[in-house]
This record gives C-alpha cells, structure tokens and sequence, in this order.
C-alpha cells in the first residue's frame, strides 16, 4: 500500500514547506499534493530552474507538474486565486487551472471577511494579534455561529448581526443559493463594515470561478489516495495552531497532522516536520529568543501591512519540543543549513525558576516574560534528537535540497 508524506512546519510558519514540497515532488512520483489547513494566507516560497513562485493556494509541487487537490480542510478565495493562476502562466506553468481541483464542501473566503478581518486587527491598534489580513479567521468564525443570534459571543468575537450558513465552494455551482448566503452575509456585516460590498459582481465572480475549476465531492480524494502517493502540504507551523499555539497570537487553524490523517481514514503516512536552523516568526505575538541583529538574510520574506514586521531569533529548543509533541513526527526536514546557528535556547527562566518545557496555562504570559538561556548551538545538534532527517536544505533553489529514502 502507499505509503503518503504529511509536511507540517515545526515553528510560527515560514520554515520552508513549499520548498521541502517542491524537492520531494520532484524526488519521487507525486499524484497530487493535498492542502489541508489554512487558507489564501500561505506564502511558500519555491525556486527551480530559474522561476521563483510564491505558493498561496496551489500547491509547492505545480512547477514540477503535479496537481493540486483543495481539500474540504481549506479556505477558498477565488479572486487570490485568479491572480496567483495568472501569474503561474506567466512563469510558463500551461493552464495551471487543469492542474487543480477542490472540495466542494471548501468554505468560501469574500470580501466582505477580508473587510472585516482587517476592519477588526485595525480596532486592535497596538494589541494586534498578528493577522495577514486575508479573511482566514473571519471566514471559520462566520462558519460556527450557525444557531447564534446577536448579542452572542461565540470565540471571543460578539455576534453583531443575524448569521446565516457558511459560503462553499459548492455553492458557486447554485446561483441561487449563492445569492440568498452571500445576502445575508452582507446584511450581517453592516454593523462592523457597513454597505458597499456589490453582491452582484461577486455572483457573477463566483459562477466563472465555477465554470473555470473542477469542483469535486470525496469519492476523488479517496481516488487520488488509492492511485499513488500524496504529499499533504501544511500551512503555517504547529506554534499557531488554534489548539496548541498562543492566543490570541494563533491561527484559525489547524497545523497539525490531524486533518490530513482524518482525510487519509487509516491509510499509512509519515510525517515530516519542517524547521530552520533558527526561529523566525512574521508578525505580533511572543517570541522569547527574537535578536534581530542575527546576520540571517531573508530573501523571499518581508514585513507585511497586517502581519506586521519580520523577526528573527535564536534557534529554541524549548519551543521545538513542544511543536515535536503535537507533530507526532517520522522525519525532520531541516531548512537554512547554509545559515547555521550559533547560540540556541535550552530552558527558560522565571524569576527564579529554570524551565525546560512550557506550563500548562497562561503560556502566552510566560513566554512574553521568560528569559532563555542561550548556548552555543552543536553543529550536529538536529542528528542528535533521534528522529531521522529526511530533507537537508543548503539554500533557496531546488538544487541545494537533499532529499534521503
């Protein structure tokens, strides 16, 4: 039976998923690459035979041919999408759109949760939670308030209107039902965005988007795992998980391999976790080992209008511990080996106390007044922990990855 390739990231996203995604596509044949979290917010960074693409929603392993599935786990936003299928063409990708297919079940990201997210982190003013300001968290937010009326609070979020049903995928093949959801989508954000929001256009955006991708139900997924190996590629890293991570600096998501292994139903599949050889983190939230004079050139990545800055720290053993915890790893894919660290933390220390591992509650509080304790990083330090590595990345191409059986 075949065996499938779950990659996570191990820190606060930006590990080097897409590249790792992109070397073992082109390593071995890949079916289809699956995405199972997240959303339009993804920015994987891949460069091979001279092309450079920023994966948002396709996935890593387009530049090698391989297809892509949007899984029922994924946020949809078809006009992100129209734009990063232009620019795939442009790179000289033929019709990336026949490489795709998507769940119908999907939730449909809108303008109106993009206005709203970023209307949202806007009113946060210096306690900003750290959002790309693309709608993820709106989009699953508007999802669970089936039952709730106004006044409600639902997730720390007070529900100002009248909700209705969640948007799919699926519902761009159904004008009518489309128009009845998005209508009252836009009834219900009046309060927070106000009017302006043409439902019109987005019906007509939408039934093009429609007639463009090929819309599917689980029988071809489940085709897609009987046929040949998947690589299931993650979004973000396990430190923003929605579970796991530290809110409110966390993402409406999950990161961990619990999606794709929902969707595989008991099929075999090893998992490959993702890290640098040092943390890096884009945007607001704790960071205990950030030290931004670190000499580590970022090539791909940049401070973002809603994520806010981007940092980088000390590699921290504390921190990737506990991602290992909730991965559940097979294999380690370790990134940025041409920039090797030279200090890492070991434990944290509060007050008076020293720690090696993070408290059960309050994280987010601890991890904003820790002190790390900081040591000289061994160079085989990753060989050490036990766990196999599977993919060695020595620079930003392709050809700098390594990729073992």
């Amino acid at each position: 039976m075949t065996e499938h390739l779950i990659v996570v990231g191990l820190g606060f996203g930006d590990e080097g998923k897409g590249a790792v995604v992109d070397a073992l596509c082109a390593q071995a044949p890949t079916t289809a690459v699956v995405r199972f979290n997240g959303g339009a917010q993804a920015a994987h960074n891949v460069v091979a035979e001279g092309r450079h693409h920023t994966f948002s929603q396709y996935g890593s392993g387009t530049l090698t041919g391989v297809p892509t599935h949007l899984s029922k786990h994924v946020l949809v936003e078809p006009i992100a999408l129209a734009t990063e299928t232009r620019e795939l063409t442009d790179l000289g990708v033929p019709d990336p759109l026949s490489l795709l297919t998507v769940h119908e079940d999907a939730l449909l990201t809108t303008p109106l949760h993009i206005t709203a997210n970023r209307a949202r982190e806007d009113a946060r003013g210096t306690n900003r939670h750290g959002s790309c300001g693309k709608g993820i968290g709106e989009t699953v937010w508007y999802s669970l308030l089936t039952g709730h009326t106004p006044g409600d609070t639902v997730e720390h979020q007070r529900v100002l209107g009248t909700p209705g049903e969640a948007p799919t995928v699926g519902d761009c093949l159904r004008p009518t039902t489309l128009r009845r959801k998005l209508d009252t989508l836009a009834r219900f954000y009046e309060p927070l965005i106000g009017t302006g929001t043409p439902v019109d256009d987005l019906i007509h955006l939408y039934k093009s988007f429609a007639d463009a991708v090929r819309i599917v139900n689980d029988d071809h997924f489940h085709t897609l795992a009987d046929t040949g190996r998947l690589i299931f590629e993650g979004a973000q890293g396990v430190l923003l998980d929605e579970t796991h991570g530290f809110h409110p600096h966390t993402t409406w998501s999950t990161t961990t391999p619990r999606n794709a292994r929902t969707l595989l139903a008991g099929r075999p599949a090893r998992v490959i976790g993702v890290t640098r050889t040092y943390h890096t983190r884009h945007g607001a939230g704790p960071f205990p080992t950030e030290d931004n004079t670190l000499p580590h050139p970022e090539l791909h990545n940049d401070s973002g209008t809603y994520q806010g800055s981007w940092r980088t720290g000390h590699f921290d053993a504390v921190l990737f511990h506990h991602a290992l915890t909730h991965a559940r790893l097979d294999a380690l894919a370790v990134t940025h080996r041409d920039t090797p660290a030279t200090h890492y933390a070991t434990a944290y220390r509060s007050g008076a106390t020293r720690t090696t591992t993070l408290p059960t509650h309050d994280r987010t509080h601890f991890l904003t007044t820790c002190t790390p304790e900081l040591e000289p990083f061994p160079h085989d330090w990753f060989e050490r922990q036990g766990i196999p590595i599977a993919v060695e990345g020595h620079g930003p191409d392709r050809t700098s990855y390594t990729v073992r059986t």
